[in-house]
């Protein structure tokens, strides 16, 4: 349950674990957890950080997020931790402004600060969010070409978000 956006069309749990697992099928450098299934309720992701450190204690840890999340980290839970559990990832999304960093002033260091604006990601920016995705099902608007072909049959097979 993701506490900041309780809003929009949802699919059970085993439906999105489903769907994470046709997605990552086909490559072996990707693993699917279900530390946040396990645990139930509303999800925090200091809390799954937490977990990840526990079962892989001397692993380093990196949580990719888009610029526009990383607006509103300050209102996340315990933000502080999650920035000292892992280092943020940037993304910035097609069409937006670079992300702005000075929203963490104040809650973390300058030189953590500084190592976190230097993470930021460099890639091609992604022309859609997932929520766009799943708005455009429910719409009935193209959305098919925005998920992997075996994420978008199962879909359409359980009719989620909407899918006629």
């Amino acid at each position: 349950q993701q506490p900041l956006k309780p809003q929009g069309p949802q699919a059970a749990d085993q439906h999105r674990l489903a769907m994470l697992q046709l997605a990552c099928a086909d490559d072996g450098a990707y693993a699917v957890s279900e530390i946040e299934l396990r645990r139930g309720g509303i999800s925090y992701t200091v809390d799954t950080l937490q977990a990840v450190r526990d079962e892989q204690s001397k692993a380093e840890l990196f949580f990719l997020m888009g610029a526009d999340s990383l607006a509103d980290l300050p209102y996340w839970h315990r933000p502080a931790e999650i920035c000292q559990l892992a280092t943020p990832l940037v993304v910035r999304r097609a069409g937006t402004s670079e992300p702005d960093f000075e929203v963490l002033q104040g809650t973390l260091s300058t030189e953590r600060l500084a190592e976190i604006r230097q993470s930021q990601v460099e890639m091609p920016a992604t022309p859609i969010s997932s929520s766009q995705i799943r708005e455009s099902i429910a719409k009935g608007d193209p959305w098919r070409e925005f998920v992997p072909a075996p994420v978008a049959d199962y879909i359409q097979q359980y009719g989620l978000y909407g899918a006629r």
